[in-house]
């Protein structure tokens, strides 16, 4: 149901719309079949939970081609979905970090000749593929983050009497000593 305006009519939803090569905003009445807040906020939740627009368009009952075209038109739901889609991605990432540290356990069943389980033996293995290339991924990240801690501290005594004698120069300049 659209929220009533001041003068007790619905309330107008900004449009862009394109008319050449120039854009222009307008205001219309909001669609019926149109997202709401409510759907929005469960989308970019489930897209942020699986990385998988199908799925969170179906998650709030409506297609991935109406939500592209949603991420297309509107450029906050676009910064929204890239985040959640951020959100996601950090996730699966830190799911892959933990398996490539502390690697996964695998199951390894032996049979006897009639094909009846004998023993059961569980393994902990590491993937080094994946720990390789979240370390080839992150190469150049974790050197850039050195390089910024070799850096001088903003509270050194240095960086401290730099910025004193920046202030004490102001003051001087504004006859404040």
């Amino acid at each position: 149901m659209a929220a009533e305006g001041m003068d007790g009519g619905a309330a107008l939803t900004p449009q862009r719309q394109r008319l050449g090569g120039a854009v222009r905003a307008q205001k219309r009445q909001p669609r019926k079949d149109g997202w709401t807040r409510a759907q929005e906020a469960l989308f970019l939740e489930a897209l942020a939970e699986t990385c998988n627009a199908s799925e969170a368009a179906r998650t709030v009952g409506k297609s991935r081609t109406s939500a592209y075209r949603r991420r297309a038109s509107d450029p906050g739901f676009a910064q929204a979905w890239a985040q959640a889609l951020e959100i996601g991605y950090s996730e699966i990432e830190l799911l892959l970090m933990r398996a490539a540290l502390h690697g996964s356990e695998v199951e390894e069943v032996m049979l006897d000749g009639d094909g009846a389980v004998k023993g059961r033996k569980v393994k902990r293995v590491q993937n080094l593929t994946v720990a390789l290339r979240l370390l080839i991924h992150y190469r150049d990240k974790v050197a850039q983050i050195r390089a910024g801690q070799t850096q001088e501290r903003p509270d050194s005594a240095d960086a401290i009497a730099r910025v004193d004698a920046v202030v004490g120069a102001v003051r001087r300049r504004r006859g404040m000593r």
